[in-house]
Formats: C-alpha cells, structure tokens, sequence
C-alpha cells in the first residue's frame, strides 16, 4: 500500500480508501460481512473509510460504527450529508439548521465523538457558501470534525467556496471527492487542476466506473452485477454512451493483458497515477471483491501503458457525460435558462 498526505493537513492517507456506500441494504451486506470486509481492509494497508449518511438511510454509518468499535484511532473515519434523508423538506442541503442536527445523527450511529472528514455530498444552490462554511466551521471548533471537505462539486464552486472561506474568514474545504475513472476523465479539464491549485486532498470514486472496469462486464456476456439491477438504463448497450464504453472496455482489456495487469489493476493504477489524486474509493460488496481490488494497491502503471490509455479514450472526456453529477442546475431545468 502507498501512502500519501490529504491535501495540505499533514494527514497520512491509504492510495486506496474503503468506500461504504454498499454497505447495507444497497449492496445486501449483513453486520459480519461488512466487519469482515473492514478487517481485511485494514489488514491490506487501507486507513481511510468513507461512508456517508444517505447510503441505506443511515444502515451503512451504523454498520461501519460497530465494525470499528475499540480502533477507531487507527482509522480516517470519513462521513457526508446533504443528500435526503426522508420526505420532510429540511431534512437535507448544506444549512447550519440541517448540518448541525445530522451531524449528531451521523455521530451516533457511527457510534464516535467526531469525524475526521465531515463532507458536503452535492453542492445545495440553495444555500449561501457563507452559511455552510460558518456551520462546519464551528462544527469544527466543537472538536466534533477535524476537517470538512467538499463532494462532486463543479470546478466553480470550488473556487467560490475558497473565495467565501477567504471574504468571510472562515475554515475551507481542504478535500474534493469526484467522480474519477478511465471512462469518464472530464475532471481533469477543470476540477483537477483548481484542486491543485488550492491544495485540496483528492478521494475519487467509482474509479471502476460503477462497475464497467471490474472485469465483469465484456463483450457477449450478459450484464449481471448488482448495480445493473437497479440502475439498468447505464449498463443497456443499445444505448449510444454504453455502446462506447463497452467498445472500451474490450481496448482497455487488451491494453491490461499486455502490461501483464488485470482490469481492475489497470483502473486503479490509472486514478492512483495523477497527481492530483491523493486516493481512490474502491466500494466492495464481498471480500472477493476486495481482494481483486487490493491487489491493485502498489500498481504502478508505467508511461507506455498510461499513454495506450490516452489513446483509447482521451485525456478530458466523458464516455457518458448525461451521468455526470456536477451539472450546473440550468442545464437540467429549461426554466433556469430563460427569462
């Protein structure tokens, strides 16, 4: 495993962090197989886990708080809100109202006095940056979070909520955690080099592209994982976007078996690779799972295999830019676009 410093806190991080977001009813795990999976990752090397309170409706915070329980010192705990959490209108965004309340939610199934890194999961266009950052600000000053970071958020609001933090003299997110992966690189048009220049730590996820780069899904083999069955419409190879990466995927395999790698270790190795990225979010759902992707912890993928990847799909581009989740709100609602 490499390690590598989040940012500018001076925080030593795994190259590959432990994703929880199928932890739970998401992803069918029980108690003892989420333990499981947690023990051997850390076993692996891994020190970072990342869940978040929307994922199974809070089932997943509850789960890695008892699979931690007597060594939650060994680990960066990391947690998000802002995502629903119920029907009732505010219970959700990024205003000190809701962020205050949750995080003593986010607290209590997790079953610890404080997060490490307390993240906003989406950008709230409803919510000032000057409300959100004097709430965590304070949530911080509280000891209740070390560090607070930002999630999937636009190239520009990035610069604006460093530009708050500066006007309002108040704390800023010190991390970033986008969408990364061979298939979708749009990131490194804008949100890549703004982190860079701010010095925000970098957790990507879905570096497997949401499972295209597992190894599981190929040419003439029917799609089967679990996130097929209940988000069908991204993995329908009729549809133009994954015609495209399926066409990938099948370069991306040959590129892997002549540099002696599997699928997955070339995925890994290709995230882990940019400079800007501090560490990559991997979401098993079996220890199978984990253990095809931590043997990608010490790839290193040298210039001619990461330049064969550029020619498969060029450095910027997004195979299916429609799945983004950092669109500015006027591209999706008509009414926002016109007078």
């Amino acid at each position: 495993m490499q390690y590598r410093t989040l940012g500018r806190t001076g925080v030593q991080v795994s190259s590959l962090a432990l994703g929880a977001m199928n932890f739970g009813r998401i992803g069918r795990t029980t108690q003892d197989e989420v333990t499981a999976i947690v023990d051997a990752a850390l076993e692996g090397g891994i020190n970072v886990i990342d869940t978040a309170d929307a994922y199974s409706g809070g089932e997943s915070e509850e789960l890695v708080g008892k699979a931690i329980a007597g060594r939650r010192d060994d680990i960066v705990l990391a947690t998000k809100a802002s995502l629903p959490m119920g029907d009732e209108r505010n219970r959700q965004g990024s205003s000190r109202r809701w962020l205050v309340t949750e995080l003593d939610n986010s607290l209590r199934r997790l079953g610890v006095d404080h997060v490490d890194l307390y993240q906003i999961h989406r950008w709230d266009p409803s919510t000032d940056d000057e409300e959100t950052l004097s709430a965590l600000t304070d949530l911080q000053r509280a000891g209740k979070i070390r560090y607070f970071g930002s999630s999937t958020f636009p190239a520009y609001r990035i610069v604006q909520a460093q530009w708050a933090a500066r006007e309002y003299h108040l704390r800023r997110y010190v991390t970033e955690q986008p969408s990364y992966s061979i298939l979708q690189r749009g990131i490194e048009t804008h949100v890549l080099p703004v982190t860079e220049q701010y010095g925000l730590g970098v957790l990507a996820w879905s570096p497997l592209a949401s499972g295209w780069l597992s190894g599981a899904i190929r040419e003439g083999k029917d799609i089967t994982t679990s996130r097929s069955t209940f988000m069908p419409q991204r993995f329908d190879t009729a549809i133009p976007a994954n015609r495209a990466k399926l066409d990938a995927v099948e370069q991306l395999a040959k590129v892997a078996d002549e540099a002696g790698l599997t699928l997955i270790q070339l995925a890994l190795g290709f995230v882990t690779a940019h400079p800007a990225v501090t560490t990559a979010l991997i979401g098993p759902r079996t220890l199978d799972h984990l253990r095809s992707q931590l043997a990608a912890a010490d790839t290193v993928l040298a210039a001619d295999v990461l330049d064969a990847i550029d020619a498969v799909v060029a450095p910027g581009t997004d195979l299916a830019a429609h799945e983004k989740n950092d669109t500015p709100p006027a591209l999706l609602d008509p009414a926002l676009r016109r007078r």
